[in-house]
């Protein structure tokens, strides 16, 4: 036989309903209640206050704090060598440059023109993570305010902020990467004053691709020390 849907199986105001539960006189008139959040309410009122009386008074973030990516400027000119990692990284594509050229200019290369659009910017850190150079950090500013959607794309001007007012996040990033790399990890500032083809100690960059090839060759020639097992 078709069940009748339609018909309610038990009836919720029933007082046999086992999972109904049943109120006291005084939860019934919600006198109680109400005189519990109103005293509640009324010791909260003499509680002492955290709330900071902005824009009087403004709030110091840490050195972990993930404001707005701001450019490192070092001795007057950027770190940065228009690498386009940062651009890469950057999940919603907010980051965009032009690489150029100075002979006259020890790191060689340098953005011509450097723009963060800062209404897709999500401050994630990726472009602070992936930056070879510590050339771009997160900031602690917090308090941005545009006009118009012009006004948030930031260009070079302003993003270059010197490298002492940003003296805490470069020591905490220090102290991160060697915590999470150990000793892998060890940034040298005089990597952006030397040419990028001389700064690996280890292993001569500005070797041809004639010279690779042939010390390729000389190594792939040269018997193993140890066999692996």
């Amino acid at each position: 036989m078709q069940e009748n849907l339609e018909k309610p199986v038990l009836n919720t105001l029933n007082k046999e309903y086992k999972r109904e539960r049943t109120f006291s006189f005084m939860e019934n008139i919600y006198l109680p209640e109400i005189f519990k959040a109103l005293w509640y309410t009324l010791k909260q009122m003499f509680a002492p206050k955290f709330t900071m009386l902005y824009p009087e008074e403004k709030w110091e973030p840490p050195a972990i704090f993930r404001g707005r990516p701001v450019l490192v400027e070092d001795e007057g000119q950027e770190r940065c060598v228009s690498c386009g990692l940062c651009a890469r990284a950057c999940p919603p594509l907010a980051i965009s440059m032009q690489a150029n050229e100075n002979s006259d200019d020890p790191k060689e290369r340098y953005p011509e023109w450097f723009e963060i659009n800062m209404l897709r910017c999500i401050y994630c850190g990726y472009c602070e993570e992936v930056c070879p150079e510590e050339a771009i950090v997160m900031s602690k500013d917090y308090d941005i305010v545009f006009e118009s959607r012009e006004e948030a794309v930031y260009d070079k001007e302003r993003l270059l902020v010197p490298k002492e007012d940003l003296k805490d996040r470069l020591d905490y990033l220090k102290n991160y990467r060697n915590r999470q790399f150990g000793q892998f990890w060890d940034f040298q500032e005089e990597n952006n004053i030397h040419s990028v083809r001389d700064r690996d100690r280890t292993w001569n960059t500005g070797l041809s691709l004639v010279d690779m090839l042939e010390q390729q060759k000389k190594n792939d020639a040269t018997e193993a020390s140890s066999k692996w097992t």
